[in-house]
Formats: structure tokens, C-alpha cells, sequence
């Protein structure tokens, strides 16, 4: 009788032109080629992205979605501004789930697990020396899913996935900061000793002072406004 419905299954594509078009302008906004407070006329991102209205829509709604972005009556969209209040708040659920998270690993995780969260740090380390702070980024979102799925916390990790575009909002802010990417290391590799001697209060404690600190920078950057300094200007459709 099954054989009588149509497959269900989906058919694996290559990445899409909105998915293309999303991540360029994720990224543009988090290198602050668009500043906060910045309109985003669609006509225009059109021409520098080298898509269609329709693209422009869908992406501008889900970059929405992520707290990227804000629709302003009589205005359109803007980009988001950092916001102090809002950004202690991550701050303080990102301290609560990943000491929650290193404690669990620092349990659980076999020497493979620890083993890729080492190969994490080496990466970010070379990626600050180059200050290719993209890569810092995407290493650092690596090392902590490493650390969520090693301690099994697959619910805390879906939550703090949701909240990732304004995590990495901030941290494009707070890696750029004088000497933050010595401390960094420094201080994920406090966790990282301590999962490797599982020891889950220690680990716990590093995760949570790790996160203190960076809040602190990024309040103090907030306050001066330098949140809103520019960054590198580069095409959109490249």
C-alpha cells in the first residue's frame, strides 16, 4: 500500500542561492561592513549581493529571526544594535549552560573527544596570530558544540544554537579587542585541562570565569560605543 504514495524522501542540493546570499550577509554584518543602526535598502542589496528582491526578503526575515537584524515601522530594516542589556543577558545564559556543559563533559568525554577540543584551540590560536577572526569564530562555535555533545547536553546546545548569531555578534566585537586573543586561549585552555583531568568542578569554573570575563569586555566596549566601530568593506557578491 506504501508503494502507492509518492517518496517522501528529500533530495540532497547543493547550497542554495538564499542560503549563499544569508551567509554573506551574516557575515557582512558581523565584520561591520554594515554598522549598527545601518538601513538595509533592498534595491541596494540586490545590486551587491547580485540576487533577486524575493532573496533579499527571505534573508533579511530570517536574518531577523536571529536577532540580527530589526524591521523599524515606516523605515524598513535596519541593522541590530548592540544592545548592553541584551547582551549581559547571553552572557549570563551562556555562563549558566556551558559550566553546566564542561562539568558534564569533563564526566564523560574519551580521549578522542578531548583530543578534537585541543585540535579547536591550536586552530584558534594560528587563526588570532592571522587575525583571520572569521576562523576564530567558527572554531570557537566548533569547540563548544564538541563540549555540549560530550557532556550529552543536546537540549542546552539547540538553545544555545538559537542564540549563536548574537553570540557571534558579540564575539566579532570582543576578539578584536586588545590582547583578547592571548587570554582566549589561555582561558579555554583552563577548561579544556580540566575535562582532560576530569575534574568537573574546576571545568565548570574555568567555563564560567571564561564567559565573566569576555562580558566584562564586551560591557566595557558597549559603554565607549565601540560596538559600533567599521570594519573591512568588501563586494557582497564575491
Amino acid at each position: 500500500m506504501g508503494d502507492a504514495f509518492p517518496s517522501l524522501k528529500v533530495e540532497r542540493r547543493t547550497t542554495t542561492l538564499r542560503e549563499l546570499a544569508l551567509e554573506k550577509m551574516r557575515t557582512a554584518i558581523l565584520d561591520a561592513h554594515f554598522l549598527p543602526g545601518e538601513r538595509l535598502v533592498e534595491r541596494a542589496l540586490c545590486e551587491e549581493l547580485g540576487v533577486s528582491r524575493t532573496v533579499v526578503r527571505e534573508v533579511l526575515r530570517h536574518l531577523e529571526a536571529e536577532g540580527l537584524v530589526d524591521s523599524i515601522p515606516n523605515q524598513g530594516p535596519i541593522v541590530a544594535v548592540l544592545d548592553a542589556e541584551t547582551a549581559a543577558q547571553i552572557y549570563e545564559i551562556r555562563a549558566l549552560l556551558e559550566g553546566d556543559a564542561a562539568m558534564a563533559c569533563a564526566r564523560h568525554a574519551d580521549e578522542a573527544l578531548v583530543s578534537r577540543l585541543a585540535d579547536c584551540i591550536e586552530g584558534i590560536a594560528r587563526a588570532f596570530e592571522t587575525h583571520a577572526h572569521q576562523t576564530v569564530r567558527e572554531l570557537t562555535t566548533t569547540f563548544y558544540e564538541h563540549m555540549f555533545h560530550g557532556g550529552d547536553k543536546k537540549v542546552a546546545l539547540e538553545i544555545v544554537q538559537t542564540l549563536n548569531a548574537r553570540i557571534n555578534r558579540l564575539r566579532a566585537m570582543t576578539i578584536a579587542s586588545d590582547d583578547r586573543g592571548r587570554q582566549a586561549v589561555a582561558e579555554m585552555n583552563l577548561i579544556l585541562d580540566a575535562i582532560r583531568c576530569r575534574d568537573p568542578e574546576r571545568a565548570r569554573d574555568a567555563a564560567t570565569t571564561h564567559v565573566e570575563r569576555v562580558a566584562a569586555i564586551a560591557a566595557q566596549l558597549l559603554q565607549q560605543g565601540r560596538g559600533q566601530a567599521s570594519g573591512a568593506h568588501y563586494a557582497l557578491a564575491s
